[in-house]
């Protein structure tokens, strides 16, 4: 059988940017295939990645099939389809999740969230700044599985507002390059009272920097590096064909 395999961030050094498609015997698993691809990069299975099948998340002793897509996802440094040159997809109703490659209008946003039974609406804007660890930013470059990041962070706004009881979230996350000073993601959480709000606002932000699948590379005056992600959640990473990493 043969599989698709989509390597992302710090990946693409060691395999490539594009796709690859592999051979593997019938009955090969998710362990047998990160197998295969760390003899051409050891990294592979030094750095907790995880792996998706057909954009979901995977176990390593997930058995693959004819034509899966696989996607090798290191730790992401992030987080709906989106193309570059197509502006914006989301989706509409007590939710609404954005990709985009334009400059994000987070005043808009902002009012476009608010409604008269709402006591509160907080807001979190991250921005790009001119410093990392001692080092001048010149830009940043983001990179997104966009087809699984827009069913992540769909299943995010979904659970924020079954969980906190907030009536709407709003994630919009920027892709490509991005300057000084814009904004690269945007929550905003609208609710009846302000406690719940800036739980959920808390909650959103820090699952999305560890299950989303963006990353980000950072080009600094004096060299870029791919930033470094924050570990996956216990059950996400994989380990070469030890089993999931602890």
């Amino acid at each position: 059988m043969q599989v698709r395999v989509l390597p992302f961030g710090i990946l693409k050094d060691a395999l490539g940017s594009e796709p690859i498609a592999i051979e593997l015997p019938g009955g090969a698993t998710v362990a047998d295939l990160l197998a295969r691809l760390s003899v051409q990069a050891p990294t592979v299975e030094t750095l907790g990645i995880a792996v998706s099948v057909n954009a979901e998340y995977a176990l390593w002793s997930s058995v693959l099939r004819d034509d899966d897509e696989i996607g090798l996802l290191p730790p992401v440094s992030g987080g709906a389809p989106s193309t570059p040159g197509v502006s914006d997809q989301g989706v509409a109703g007590p939710s609404k999740v954005l990709l985009t490659h334009n400059v994000i209008d987070a005043d808009g946003l902002v009012i476009a969230a608010k409604r008269g039974e709402d006591g509160a609406v907080v807001v979190f804007d991250g921005i790009v700044r001119n410093n990392s660890r001692g080092r001048e930013t010149l830009y940043l470059d983001y990179e997104a599985y966009e087809e699984m990041a827009a069913k992540q962070m769909n299943e995010l706004a979904g659970q924020a507002i079954s969980r906190f009881g907030v009536r709407q979230v709003t994630i919009v996350h920027r892709l490509g390059r991005l300057q000084v000073g814009e904004t690269s993601v945007l929550i905003i959480v609208a609710s009846a009272h302000r406690a719940p709000a800036y739980e959920a606002s808390r909650w959103l932000i820090d699952t999305l920097k560890k299950t989303v699948p963006i990353w980000k590379k950072e080009t600094f005056v004096d060299g870029a590096v791919w930033a470094d992600g924050e570990p996956f959640p216990p059950g996400y990473a994989v380990e070469g064909a030890d089993g999931p990493s602890t």
